[in-house]
């Protein structure tokens, strides 16, 4: 873990997805997701004491949701709102006054990204945000989504590495150069 500080008041912790069906023994679970959850602590902290802005965002499905696979989508059931499995992980040690984006409320609509259709954007310019610093599950779909959104956004971007877990490692790994060539800073 890092011992000082690279956050200051300007900036904004995102927290992306740390849910228990992410995590072992959920519908979607990513290897490892779980060991994802003290290094985020460890980041809550850092932004807890420069008084940077903590965001968790966390998919907020549908039951009929169209990434389901019952519906031709991808994926099993997954992060039902309501329900356990949308549920942070119980480790998770996200505050009070953190900032909760729900993402992939509506059945027809996917939103990988914490970005997208939420509002975020507008809101961390309001609040003077310049740099995101963006862990959480899954490295190869939402938190690369994220990531990429942040940047066109104009947000100086920075993946805390040592924070995410790909659901696959291949994709991963690639995803990883993706982001990097695109202007993402990778801190581990």
């Amino acid at each position: 873990m890092i011992s000082v500080n690279p956050l200051q008041p300007d900036d904004a912790l995102i927290v992306v997805d740390v849910q228990n069906d992410f995590c072992p023994g959920g519908s979607l679970a990513v290897e490892q997701g779980d060991r994802v959850v003290p290094v985020l602590n460890h980041w809550i902290e850092l932004a807890r004491k420069s008084g940077a802005m903590i965001v968790a965002s966390r998919d907020w499905h549908p039951p009929n949701h169209m990434s389901f696979q019952r519906r031709g989508g991808p994926w099993p059931p997954h992060a039902v709102r309501n329900t356990p499995g949308a549920a942070f992980h119980p480790s998770l040690r996200l505050p009070e006054q953190a900032r909760i984006v729900d993402k992939g409320t509506h059945p027809d609509e996917e939103n990988y990204s914490a970005f997208d259709r939420t509002g975020l954007v507008d809101e961390l310019r309001r609040a003077g945000v310049r740099r995101i610093w963006v862990g959480g599950l899954a490295q190869d779909i939402c938190v690369r989504a994220t990531v990429l959104d942040g940047l066109e956004a104009g947000f100086e971007t920075h993946l805390i590495h040592a924070a995410t877990r790909p659901v696959d490692r291949q994709d991963g790994s690639r995803t990883l150069e993706e982001m990097q060539r695109a202007g993402a800073v990778v801190e581990s």
